[in-house]
């Protein structure tokens, strides 16, 4: 009598080479490097990715791995904090493995976005100007492209000049097709274009940052005022530092000055007179001459 058979057989996945090495070589990264940092890499031009991937050498190890590879590599690891980072990875996104603090990496990145030409339909960063001047531009066509954009030229040694200057785009509204096509031949780039630090996970403090928005201008402007606060506040309260010594000196010597002038002012001013005698004296009442006999 024949036996059915009842047991099912299983599938497995089948996992190439590949796949396997790549899964192997970013838990290695994020094993060995001190930063691993998540940036969006969205909008961002081929040519221009290995530009910035070509400048970043001897920095950081740029990988853009499939989604499903990085997570695997993640799950792998024995650090439970990092595998926190699977929330702030994304479609468009690269990671970048380094020996460089992430903060220092985040602002590097900032600080190598290239300049952008607008794009119809983009937003507006900050308020788009035509600055006043000459340009490139010949009379023909583009004097009336100007004029609808209610800018006042002039023509100079056969070429456009810009009278005065005006916003043709304002911050937050959408750039229009007239506005990109100007700002296209006058050369005007007011976007840029770069890695985008999104979120950074500390090998060595075992800190994940989910959000990182970092401004280096807007962080800087800050600390310069809060030293322009710092400094004659310490001042005041007689703090003794290296930054505050020579204040200190000074202040004490425009008082040493101050206290001396006063001292004189009061040896200076004459003592009221004593007129108590006199007093008595004018007080006193007379006696004639026959009454003291």
């Amino acid at each position: 009598m024949k036996t059915k058979k009842t047991a099912k057989s299983v599938k497995t996945a089948h996992v190439s080479e590949k796949k396997k090495k790549a899964v192997l070589d970013l838990s290695k990264l994020l094993k060995e490097k001190k930063t691993f940092l998540i940036a969006s890499i969205k909008n961002i031009p081929g040519s221009q990715f290995q530009e910035i991937v070509k400048r970043l050498r001897g920095k950081a190890v740029v990988k853009v791995p499939k989604k499903n590879l990085i997570l695997k590599a993640l799950d792998s690891s024995k650090e439970e904090e990092i595998k926190k980072v699977r929330k702030s990875i994304s479609n468009d996104f690269a990671l970048l493995f380094s020996d460089i603090d992430c903060f220092e990496l985040a602002i590097d990145l900032i600080r190598k976005k290239s300049p952008s030409k607008a794009k119809v339909g983009q937003i507006a960063p900050e308020d788009i100007e035509i600055p006043a001047g000459p340009t490139d531009l010949v009379p023909g066509p583009a004097i009336s492209e100007l004029g609808s954009l209610g800018i006042q030229i002039q023509i100079e040694g056969g070429k456009i000049t810009i009278k005065s200057p005006k916003i043709i785009a304002k911050q937050g509204t959408k750039i229009t097709q007239a506005a990109a096509d100007m700002m296209s031949k006058l050369d005007i780039r007011p976007f840029s274009i770069g890695f985008i630090p999104v979120a950074a996970f500390d090998n060595e403090s075992k800190i994940f940052y989910p959000d990182i928005d970092i401004n280096p201008d807007k962080i800087l402007d800050d600390l310069k005022e809060a030293y322009e606060r710092a400094l004659p506040f310490a001042v005041q309260i007689a703090y003794s530092t290296p930054e505050t010594i020579t204040f200190l000196i000074g202040k004490a010597g425009r008082q040493e000055i101050a206290i001396s002038n006063l001292q004189s002012q009061k040896s200076e001013t004459p003592k009221p007179e004593d007129k108590t005698s006199d007093n008595i004296k004018d007080n006193t009442p007379e006696l004639n001459s026959e009454e003291n006999k």
